[in-house]
């Protein structure tokens, strides 16, 4: 099975499965795919604004059911959460629609956007408005960079592989970057605040 068959049969279902959690470097692929014909640009972007919005209700419901006893258990964690609340209580409004952007920090802020007294309706709302923005701008950036690409390199079927194993090498790299740094500093990356 060569690339373009492996891309039609589960290209779908690796989009929803990357932007459930972080999932930046799937939806340049979904894009790039788009631009060469192996994917549906709007389907790719539907199913990213699915799993987008799915993976920061469950964050987001862990928060609301289960906070105290997952910082009771995790108690380091807890200095990060009074810093995203800090920063909630100040810009909550921008902070849940550009969860997605702020890379390293989507499941902690879902998360401690649950433990605060905003509603699960409004909550939902700005996360699905959040994801929408987010998956549009990203799998179209994408999509973009294939076409530029291809005007500068003439077909891209001939380099369409090493393309796409050169954005996942560097999105997996980058991913694996970030939790070695954070694990290494002995914490969750921090949530600065403005004073």
């Amino acid at each position: 099975m060569n690339l373009p068959d492996l891309i039609a049969a589960y290209g779908y279902w690796a989009v929803l499965g990357g932007t459930l959690l972080e999932g930046e470097s799937i939806l340049l692929l979904a894009g790039f795919a788009a631009h060469r014909g192996l994917l549906d640009l709007p389907t790719a972007i539907g199913v990213a604004v699915v799993g987008g919005f799915i993976g920061d209700q469950a964050f987001f419901f862990a928060g609301r059911y289960y906070g105290a006893r997952i910082l009771a258990r995790f108690p380091r964690y807890g200095a990060n959460l009074e810093r995203a609340k800090a920063l909630l209580h100040k810009y909550h409004l921008p902070v849940i629609l550009g969860i997605r952007f702020m890379y390293g920090l989507r499941a902690i802020l879902p998360f401690a956007i649950g433990t605060t007294s905003i509603s699960t309706l409004r909550f939902q709302v700005l996360n699905l408005a959040g994801a929408v923005l987010w998956a549009v701008s990203v799998t179209c950036v994408g999509y973009l960079l294939g076409r530029a690409a291809e005007g500068v390199l003439g077909d891209l079927k001939r380099y369409e592989e090493l393309a796409f194993l050169v954005v996942a090498v560097g999105g997996l790299a980058f991913w694996w970057y970030s939790r070695w740094r954070g694990r290494k500093k002995g914490s969750e990356p921090e949530i600065r605040t403005s004073r």
